[in-house]
C-alpha cells in the first residue's frame, strides 16, 4: 500500500496568538499515530477563526501535498467566528454526511449539546476531510465514531482496489451479492426463512440474510422499481402549487393580444414631425379605444401603461419628455402638449406576440408549478391544468412500547414521535398523509395495519420492527402474509443500516413498502434519502432526487 500522510488543523483565534495551549490538535496526532490507518507522517498547522485562512490551509494540504486525510478540530459551534463548516464546504467537491451524521448521533449518547455541532465531512480530490469539535474529549470522541470506517473510507478514496473488494468480500451474506462497488444484483425472491414460519427466539438467525448495500445502490434499487408516472388529474390553478404538470401547455392566442403601451405617456405617430399636438380622449388599461378614435398627424392621445394603441399610432412618449401647452379651466382636460423628444417607430410599445407567440409551448410537461409558472399559466388563459397525480402515504408506528401522546404511559413505554414527524415531512412536502396508527408487536396487528394501509395507500411508509430483535417481525410478515418482494433490507449507513425496502402487488397496482428504522434519527434521515425522492418521481417531478451544485469560485 502506498505511503499516506494525514494532517490535523487546529481552528482557534486564542491558540493561534499563544493565548491558550492547543490540547485537541496534539492529541489527535496521538491518536492517528495509534490507529491502524497506516499513515507515515501527520502534519500540523494552527490558524485563527477565519474562512480565508482555513480554507488556503486545507486547499494547500489537499492540492499540493496531496495528505489522504485532513482533521480540523474547532469552529463548529454557533459563534459568529465559528466558520470552520463554512470554510470546507466550499474546498470539498463531494459530501460524506454520513461520517457526520455517525459522529453527532453517538455524540448525542454522551451530551446533549452535541445538537450545537455543525460537523461538516466531504472529498476533495483524493482527501477525506472531516470537522471535529474543539474540545479535546469531543475531538477525541468524534474522531472514535469515525475510526472503523476510516480505513475502507480512504481505500476507496484512492481507490485500493485490493483492499476495497476485501472489505466488500467480508459483508457478503448469502442471499445476495454486491460486484464492485455501486452494482449490486438485486433479486425479487423471498431472501431466507421467515421468523414466524416464525423462529423460536433461540432459532433466529443470527446474521442478517440481507446484503449490505451502500447509501447509492439502495435509491438506486428504489428509482428502478418506480414506474414511469403517467395519471393526470385536472386541478384548478389555485389548487396546483408545487404540482407536476402532466401535460404541455399551449398558448391558444398570443400575448399581449394587442399592441400595448409600455408607459405611462402619450400615443403618437412617429413619422409626425410637429412638436405641438392636440391631445385626444384618453386610452386608460382594460378599455378599448372610443370608437372611431385614431391619432392623426398632428394629435396624440394620452394612454396608461397596458392600455391598447388608438389606431394610427405607432409609438408612446412618456409624460416626462412632454410638455403641457394648453388645458381645460379646471384642469381636468390636456389640450395641447408639446414633445420635447424624438420617437422611432416600435417606441415604449409591446407588439401583438411579443411575449407570447400563439402556438408557442409555454409550459412543458414536466415542469414544477410554482408561483412563477401559474401566473404564466393564467397569462394564456388557463382556469384548470393537467397535473400528475400525487401518491397517498400511509404512516404507521411499530412497537409494544410505543403509545400516543396523550395516553398514560405505562412502565417501559414511550410516546410515539416518529408517526408525527414522518406524516409532517410527507405534507410538508406536498403530499397526501394517512395516519393508520400504531401496531403492536404480533403478527397478527401487524397484519391487520399493514393491509388497512396497502388497501387505501399507495405507499406505506413504517418505523420500527426491521432490526433483529426477536420482536422485529416486520419483514417476515411482509414476506410470509403479503407475499412482498423485499429488494434490501440493509444499508451501509449508520444510523439507518436496517432500512428496509419492498413492493407488493394490490388490487392489480404496485404498492411501495418503506420499513424504516425505530430510531428517531434513524427514521428521519432514511425519509430524507429513500421516501422522499420515491414520492417525488411517483408524482412527476423531472428530477426527484436532491440536487446539490456547488460554487466553482468565491462571488
Amino acid at each position: 500500500m502506498a505511503a499516506r500522510s494525514a494532517g490535523v488543523l487546529t481552528v482557534s483565534d486564542r491558540c493561534s496568538k499563544g493565548e491558550a495551549n492547543d490540547t485537541s490538535g496534539p492529541n489527535l496526532v496521538r491518536l492517528i499515530n495509534s490507529s491502524k490507518l497506516g499513515f507515515n507522517d501527520v502534519l500540523t498547522k494552527c490558524v485563527p477563526d477565519e474562512a480565508e485562512l482555513i480554507e488556503a490551509a486545507l486547499l494547500d494540504w489537499a492540492d499540493r501535498a496531496g495528505l489522504s486525510l485532513v482533521l480540523t478540530t474547532g469552529g463548529t459551534g454557533f459563534s459568529p467566528r465559528d466558520v470552520t463548516p463554512e470554510a470546507t464546504k466550499k474546498v470539498i467537491e463531494r459530501d460524506a454526511p454520513g461520517l457526520s451524521i455517525a459522529m453527532i448521533t453517538k455524540s448525542l449518547e454522551v451530551t446533549p449539546m452535541a445538537m450545537l455541532s455543525r460537523l461538516t465531512s466531504g472529498i476533495r480530490r483524493s482527501t477525506l476531510i472531516i470537522n471535529l469539535p474543539g474540545s479535546k474529549k469531543g475531538a477525541e470522541e468524534c474522531f472514535n465514531f469515525a475510526l472503523p470506517s476510516l480505513s475502507h473510507a480512504l481505500d476507496l478514496i484512492s481507490d485500493v482496489s485490493s483492499r476495497v473488494d476485501h472489505t466488500h468480500n467480508s459483508m457478503q451474506v448469502h442471499g445476495g451479492h454486491t460486484c464492485g462497488h455501486g452494482k449490486y444484483h438485486s433479486t425479487t425472491k423471498t431472501i431466507g426463512r421467515t421468523k414466524e414460519d416464525f423462529y423460536p427466539v433461540a432459532m433466529r438467525p443470527r446474521q442478517s440474510p440481507y446484503p449490505l448495500l451502500s447509501v447509492h445502490e439502495a435509491l438506486q434499487v428504489v428509482m428502478e422499481k418506480i414506474p414511469e408516472q403517467q395519471s393526470t388529474e385536472l386541478r384548478n390553478l389555485e389548487d396546483a402549487l408545487d404540482r407536476v404538470l402532466g401535460e404541455s401547455i399551449i398558448a391558444s392566442q398570443p400575448f399581449p393580444p394587442f399592441p400595448a403601451s409600455i408607459k405611462d405617456g402619450y400615443a403618437v405617430i412617429s413619422s409626425d414631425s410637429s412638436t405641438e399636438r392636440d391631445v385626444l380622449a384618453p386610452v386608460t388599461a382594460g378599455e378599448s379605444p372610443q370608437s372611431g378614435q385614431c391619432v392623426l398627424i398632428g394629435t396624440v392621445a394620452r394612454i396608461t401603461t397596458g392600455a391598447p394603441l388608438p389606431g394610427g399610432a405607432d409609438a408612446v412618449v412618456m409624460v416626462e419628455n412632454t410638455e403641457l401647452l394648453a388645458s381645460s379651466d379646471d384642469g381636468t382636460v390636456e389640450k395641447k402638449i408639446k414633445i420635447l423628444s424624438n420617437v422611432q417607430s416600435g417606441e415604449d410599445v409591446r407588439s401583438v406576440g411579443s411575449d407570447i407567440a400563439k402556438g408557442e409551448t409555454v409550459l412543458e410537461r414536466g415542469t414544477v408549478l410554482g408561483p412563477s409558472e401559474l401566473g404564466l399559466a393564467a397569462s394564456v388563459g388557463m382556469e384548470r391544468i393537467n397535473v400528475f397525480k400525487t401518491p397517498l402515504v400511509a404512516v404507521m408506528s411499530t412497537g409494544n412500547e410505543v403509545v400516543d401522546p396523550g395516553s398514560n404511559l405505562a412502565p417501559g413505554q414511550i410516546y410515539d414521535s416518529n408517526r408525527h414527524v414522518l406524516l409532517a415531512a410527507v405534507r410538508k412536502n406536498g403530499f397526501k398523509g394517512l395516519d393508520i396508527g400504531i401496531a403492536p408487536d404480533t403478527r397478527e396487528k401487524l397484519v391487520e395495519k399493514i393491509a388497512a394501509g396497502l388497501e387505501k395507500a399507495d405507499v406505506l411508509v413504517t418505523s420500527g420492527g426491521v432490526s433483529m430483535g426477536e420482536k422485529d417481525l416486520l419483514k417476515p410478515v411482509l414476506v410470509k402474509d403479503f407475499s412482498a418482494n423485499i429488494h434490501f433490507g440493509r444499508v451501509f449507513m449508520k444510523p439507518g443500516k436496517p432500512t428496509t425496502f419492498a413492493t407488493v402487488e394490490r388490487n392489480g397496482k404496485l404498492k411501495l413498502i418503506f420499513a424504516l428504522p425505530g430510531n428517531p434519527v434513524s427514521s428521519t434521515v432514511t425519509f430524507q434519502l429513500f421516501v422522499l425522492p420515491a414520492l417525488r418521481k411517483l408524482a412527476g417531478h423531472p428530477n426527484p432526487s436532491s440536487v446539490t451544485i456547488k460554487a466553482q469560485q468565491s462571488l
